[in-house]
C-alpha cells in the first residue's frame, strides 16, 4: 500500500477525538503518520495524549493565528513526512469501520487518475434497494432508493431541482450532496468530496491549498477545494470505504453566523464552478436560496428547536442581503 498520512484537526473535542482515535487503532491498515493539529483554548485535548498513547501519532496545539479548520489544515500539509504519497483528513467526529484506510487507499490502485478519494458516511441516511412502486416522496439512484427531503419535494414543485447528478454542482448550486449517492460498494466519479472523510495525493498541495476565507468552523470549505481541484483531474468516492459521523456540537458556530455563512459560502463556491453564469441560472440561484429560507423559517413551528431555526432564517436573510452590497471576492 501507498504510505499516508492521516491529519486530524480539532477544536475543544476531546472525547470524540479519542474515540477516533481508538477507531483508528483497530484499522486493519494503519497511517505511517498521525497529525493532531489542535486549536482548542484549553488544555483538555493535550491531557487526552498524556493519558493515551496512540502508534505514531504527533500533535501539535496551534496558536490563535492558526486557528480555524482550513489554517489547522495548511499547517499540518506542511509538517507531513516526505514519504508520504497520500494525506487523509478526518473530523474529529467520526468512528471508522475496520477496513475504511485499506478499502480508501486501495483506491488508488483501482483509479490510478485520481487525485482525491473521499470516504463514505453510513450512518446518516437509509437507503433502500429499489422496488417496482415509483414514489416522489423517494430519491432513486442506481437502483437504490431514499426518502426525498422536504426541500427537494417542495423544490420539485417550483420547478428547481437539481440540474447535475450527486456529487456535481448545478448550474445554479443548491445541489445533493454526497449523501444522495447509494452504499453500492461502486466508486463514483465526483467533482465535490466532504473534506472530513478526504484524501489526496500529496503533490495535488504543490499547487493547491485549502482557501482562507473560510475562516474558523470553515462551512464549504471542503465544496471550494474540490471544485478547484475538479479542474485538474479526477475525484472519486469509493462507498465501501465506510464510516460514522457522529455531528458534535461543541466547537460549531451558533445559527446566526450559520446561517449567514449558507448563503455567503453558498454563493463563493458556486461562482468558482460558474464565474460567468446565466440570467437563468441566476435567477434559479436566488429563488432556491428564498424558498430554502422559507422552509427552514417554517421549522420555528415545526420542530422543538424553535430559536435555532429563527436564528440560522435570520442569518440566512442576512447573508443574502449582504451579497447586494458585498459580495465575496472569489479566487479560481
Amino acid at each position: 500500500m501507498l504510505p499516508f498520512t492521516l491529519i486530524v484537526c480539532t477544536y475543544m473535542r476531546p472525547k470524540p477525538l479519542l474515540d477516533l482515535l481508538n477507531s483508528v487503532k483497530a484499522q486493519s491498515l494503519y497511517p505511517n503518520e498521525i497529525l493532531i493539529i489542535d486549536g482548542s483554548t484549553n488544555t483538555e485535548t493535550e491531557v487526552v495524549f498524556k493519558q493515551n498513547s496512540f502508534e505514531k501519532l504527533k500533535y501539535f496545539k496551534v496558536d490563535k493565528v492558526n486557528r480555524g479548520l482550513t489554517k489547522q489544515r495548511n499547517f499540518g500539509i506542511d509538517l507531513v513526512d516526505e514519504a508520504s504519497e497520500i494525506i487523509c483528513f478526518l473530523d474529529d467526529d467520526i468512528i471508522l469501520k475496520d477496513d475504511y484506510f485499506k478499502n480508501l487507499i486501495g483506491t488508488y490502485f483501482v483509479k490510478k487518475d485520481a487525485l482525491a478519494i473521499g470516504g463514505y458516511i453510513v450512518n446518516e441516511v437509509g437507503w433502500q434497494v429499489k422496488n417496482n412502486a415509483e414514489s416522489k416522496n423517494k430519491f432513486y439512484f442506481d437502483d437504490w432508493m431514499r426518502n426525498e427531503p422536504l426541500r427537494f419535494r417542495v423544490r420539485r414543485f417550483f420547478w428547481l431541482l437539481p440540474d447535475k447528478t450527486p456529487g456535481f454542482l448545478p448550474t445554479f448550486a443548491h445541489g445533493r450532496s454526497i449523501g444522495f449517492l447509494p452504499p453500492s460498494g461502486k466508486i463514483y466519479n465526483v467533482e465535490q468530496i466532504m473534506g472530513g472523510v478526504s484524501s489526496y495525493k500529496k503533490e495535488v498541495f504543490n499547487h493547491f491549498k485549502f482557501s482562507p476565507y473560510f475562516e474558523g468552523y470553515g462551512l464549504y470549505e471542503d465544496t471550494d477545494f474540490s471544485l478547484r481541484l475538479s479542474k485538474k483531474g479526477k475525484l472519486y468516492i469509493n462507498t465501501s470505504a465506510q464510516l460514522y459521523h457522529y455531528h458534535d456540537d461543541t466547537g460549531r458556530p451558533n445559527k446566526f453566523k450559520y446561517g449567514k455563512m449558507v448563503l455567503r459560502n453558498g454563493w463563493s463556491v458556486w461562482r468558482v464552478k460558474y464565474p460567468k453564469p446565466s440570467l437563468k441560472a441566476r435567477f434559479k440561484w436566488n429563488a432556491t436560496a428564498i424558498l430554502l429560507i422559507k422552509i427552514r423559517f417554517i421549522n420555528v413551528f415545526n420542530t422543538n428547536k424553535k430559536q435555532e431555526a429563527f436564528t440560522e432564517c435570520l442569518g440566512r436573510i442576512v447573508g443574502w442581503w449582504s451579497l447586494i452590497f458585498n459580495k465575496p471576492k472569489v479566487k479560481q
